[in-house]
């Protein structure tokens, strides 16, 4: 799974919290189209402008710690 932090919610503000990492479900369609595909806060998974995100690598780790914790 890869992990990215919000930069922006601009117009999403309820489904968006800046500085908060984010699950990112990889959608090759949507990034041609400058999109990611993110779990937000309703606990689904949607599309955002990838310019809200930064994607980060995290140690093997983290990741797990992060999925076994949800």
């Amino acid at each position: 799974m890869s992990f990215a932090i919000c930069l922006s919610n601009e117009g999403y503000a309820a489904s968006l919290e800046k500085r908060k990492l984010y699950s990112l479900i990889p959608d090759a369609k949507a990034e041609e189209k400058g999109f990611v595909r993110v779990i937000d806060e309703s606990g689904e998974d949607y599309l955002y402008p990838a310019q809200f995100f930064a994607a980060i690598p995290l140690p093997h780790e983290i990741e797990d710690a992060i999925e076994h914790a949800a």
